[in-house]
């Protein structure tokens, strides 16, 4: 079974730096990465929203990044709210089938800073649907500074979405998902540290939704099963069939710090904290599942 990471970025030639002198890696950077780490394949997520980083990317630029090396990435396309005419009836499935038909097996990642409720966000979910797309989101609490669709505590607006396009299937990501596996406490930010309590939301979410994913890229991702090791164990055994590897590289620097997701795995697996089934799951068997690949 081939190491999917299900969420990554790159950007095919260098462009605009941020303020550390940094941009996304390039094709060839990343997968120099990748061989490092012992990736086979990775989800290359489109940024088209203006919110996240620095620059705005096309799908064409993530597809012909793509292209440089075909066997290795496997494209989204991304897809803003607002587009053509930011209208709240707008109807997504003849770009989203557009993209479909030149290879691109999901949507994402959606980092729009809209509320979940709004009507132009729920008419992209409505054509994610109608097409056949998985869809991954970050979320948020907040709006200005900061990016992400925006929830209130608890995680009713993905929940309503859950609920109202049960063949959607969601992939959750961010802090504003990852910080609720237990209670949230305001005041330990968005990387909550120490024992994971009863009451999280999104173990809940995962038990009554089928639709519902967890991606686990990112520092987020990392905290949320490595807080609580026993717990986070216990949880990765759990979900087993819902849980998708990720690292979420925005830039060749935070390889070390992003790779400590395929350390902590590798361990899990090979002290027995986690059974190898489990292991073959989240590290690339449930991406195959999802994103119909062949092994």
């Amino acid at each position: 079974m081939p190491v999917i990471d299900v969420h990554g970025h790159t950007i095919p030639r260098r462009g605009f730096l941020n303020r550390n002198g940094e941009t996304a890696a390039t094709p060839a950077e990343l997968v120099q990465i990748m061989d490092r780490l012992g990736i086979d394949k990775m989800v290359v997520l489109p940024l088209t929203s203006p919110e996240a980083l620095h620059f705005v990317q096309s799908n064409e630029e993530a597809l012909e990044a793509c292209a440089q090396h075909p066997s290795r990435f496997i494209p989204f396309c991304s897809v803003d709210p607002r587009i053509e005419n930011n209208s709240p009836t707008h109807d997504f499935t003849r770009i989203l089938e557009y993209y479909r038909s030149l290879g691109c097996k999901g949507v994402g990642e959606v980092v729009a800073n809209l509320p979940w409720d709004d009507p132009r966000v729920q008419q992209l979910f409505a054509g994610s649907e109608a097409v056949g797309l998985p869809l991954t989101f970050h979320c948020t609490n907040r709006e200005f500074n900061n990016y992400g669709l925006i929830d209130e505590p608890g995680l009713g607006g993905l929940e309503r979405a859950l609920r109202r396009f049960p063949k959607l299937q969601f992939l959750g990501h961010s802090p504003g998902f990852w910080t609720e596996v237990g209670p949230v406490d305001p005041a330990a930010g968005s990387y909550p540290k120490g024992p994971v309590l009863p009451g999280g939301r999104v173990p809940q979410l995962l038990r009554d939704y089928p639709n519902l994913w967890g991606d686990l890229s990112a520092g987020s991702g990392y905290n949320a099963v490595s807080r609580d090791l026993e717990w986070g164990y216990a949880f990765l055994e759990e979900f087993q069939d819902r849980l998708l590897f990720g690292l979420d590289i925005c830039a060749p620097s935070q390889e070390a710090s992003r790779g400590r997701m395929v350390t902590f795995m590798r361990h899990a697996v090979e002290t027995g904290k986690i059974s190898r089934t489990a292991y073959d799951k989240i590290m690339g068997g449930n991406a195959v599942r999802l994103l119909r690949l062949e092994a």
